[in-house]
This record gives structure tokens, sequence and C-alpha cells, in this order.
């Protein structure tokens, strides 16, 4: 074949770029029709509103209790514990509304209440003083760690001969025993919440100069809220625990004193039923405080997860 003769067209010429766009077609039409066809997913149902779940967990709270004062009504009833020792629930409610309709239970439940309500609100001041003077002073966190450690284990009830040597059967020997608990939780958190501060938002706030005050209020205090309520919520059951143990142990005036007295007339159904009444003023104490730390933290991530949920 010289080279005047005319050559057959290759790939590169026109017939060849047909060819290969036709088994592209075929191979990009293939490829279509076997692509997977997208299956649309089932959408679950939506979860419950925050107020319809709240409302559930609380018929299952009243639900369990229902229970409970059922089984305290059937034991003594069928004789697996002798009435003298524990009293029917129908025993322990008309007991309860004898008290209640007697002026002295409702002036011994003030007394309780003051007492808790003044212990708490000194404990939670002098918590958050101590504990932001310690965090803010340079190099006094170091030389308080080991005073605190060693003073926060002591049980308040080991305080009771000093509170009565102190202020006998006062008020004050009852504020002196909530006070010290209380203040522990308190001020525990607050360094806990100092921790948490971030790293970078602390160098930002240095390198902006801010002063002292400015560094507690911009960047302490939003940190630390989280864990102080945590402390203020641990704090009002604690208060209220060490409250009654005063009444109790010591004599002064409140429901403690009551239950003492109710225990060695050997009033039994009215003793349960002071009991009870102490047992209901703790979860009212817990629901007031948790309502209060919803609220205070409406803006933390931590509420608002909660109350997505």
């Amino acid at each position: 074949m010289t080279e005047d003769s005319p050559q057959e067209p290759t790939a590169a010429g026109p017939a060849g770029q047909s060819a290969s766009a036709g088994r592209s077609g075929n191979l990009s039409g293939r490829s279509a029709a076997s692509a997977p066809v997208p299956v649309p997913v089932p959408v679950s149902a939506p979860a419950p509103r925050p107020a319809r779940a709240r409302w559930n967990n609380a018929a299952l709270g009243l639900a369990g209790l229902g229970v409970f004062l059922a089984l305290v009504e059937a034991v003594p009833r069928l004789g697996v514990v002798p009435p003298e020792y524990l009293p029917p629930t129908s025993s322990i409610a008309a007991a309860l509304a004898g008290e209640m309709a007697d002026a002295a239970f409702w002036t011994a439940l003030g007394d309780t209440l003051t007492g808790w309500a003044l212990g708490l609100l000194i404990a939670t001041a002098a918590g958050i003083g101590v504990g932001i003077v310690i965090v803010t002073v340079p190099y006094l966190r170091d030389i308080t760690a080991t005073t605190i450690e060693f003073l926060r284990p002591i049980p308040s009830v080991a305080l009771i001969p000093l509170a009565v040597l102190l202020y006998g059967t006062d008020l004050r020997s009852t504020l002196l025993l909530v006070v010290y608990a209380a203040f522990w939780q308190v001020l525990v958190q607050v360094l806990y919440g100092v921790r948490d501060i971030d790293p970078v938002a602390e160098e930002t706030a240095r390198s902006y100069g801010l002063g002292t005050w400015a560094r507690i209020r911009y960047l302490l205090w939003p940190t630390a809220l989280p864990y102080v309520m945590t402390g203020i919520r641990l704090a009002a059951a604690v208060a209220l625990v060490l409250a009654i143990t005063a009444e109790l142990v010591i004599g002064t005036p409140g429901l403690g004193a009551r239950i003492a007295v109710a225990q060695a007339s050997h009033a039994v159904p009215d003793m349960y039923a002071l009991v009870a009444v102490t047992g209901l003023l703790g979860v009212l104490i817990n629901l007031g405080a948790r309502a209060v730390e919803r609220r205070s933290l409406a803006w933390h991530q931590s509420v608002r997860g909660e109350a997505a949920v």
C-alpha cells in the first residue's frame, strides 16, 4: 500500500467518535437502569411532648406510691408485722388528720421551715462567697485545699454536743448544724464549676484586659452557675435532714421534737404521720429546687436537652 492510497478511518476519526458515543450511551443507559432506586424511609412517630412526658412520669410515681400505701395497709392486717410497730395506712391517715387539726402542728412545721430556710440561705451565701474568694485570690486554693478536705467529711451530728454547749435548745443550735452541713455542698460545687472554665475563654478575657469583677461576672459566674444550682439543690435536702435531726436529738422546737414526743408517749400512728410529713416536705423541696434550677438555667444546654426529651 502506497502513501497515497486511502486509509480506513481510525477510532480517532468521526466514525470512531460516534461509535464511542454509542457505546457510552449504552453503558450509561445500563448504569441508569441498574442504579438502585431510593426506598422511602418510614418516618418514626414524633416524640411525646415534654408536658406529656412529665404527666406520664407523675402518673407512674403516684401509682408506685399507691402500691406502697396498699402494702403498708395490708402487712399489719395480715399479721406479718404487729400493728404496734407498723400501723396500717388508714390509722396513719387518721392520725395525720388529727395532727393537721392541731394548731401546735402548724407551729412546729413553721419552726422546722424557719430553721431550714435560714440555714440554707446562710450556707448558700457563705459557700458562694468563700468559693469565689478562693478561686480568684492567687495560691489561696492550694493553701486551703487540705483544710477543706479535712473539715468536709466531719458529720454535722458530731457537732451536736458543741451546739448544745453553745446555744442549748435554741434555734441557733439547729442553724449551726444546718449551715455546717449545707455549706460544703455549695462550696465544693463552686470549686468544681470554676475548674470547668474554658481555657480559651480565660485567655481571651485576659488578653482583653478584663478586671477581676468583669471576669467573675462574664466568665466565672456563667460557667459555675450550673454547678452552683446543683449544690443548692443538694444543700436544700441536706438542710432539711439536719434541721429535723437537730430537733429530734437536741429538742429544739419543730417537727423533730414533736416526733420524739410521739415516740416517747407510744403514739405510734402519730409518729408515723409526722414522719410522713417530713417525707412530703422533702419531696416538695426537691421539686421546688428543680423548678428554680430549670428557670435559672433555661439558657443552658443541659436544661434545653432535658426539655426536649
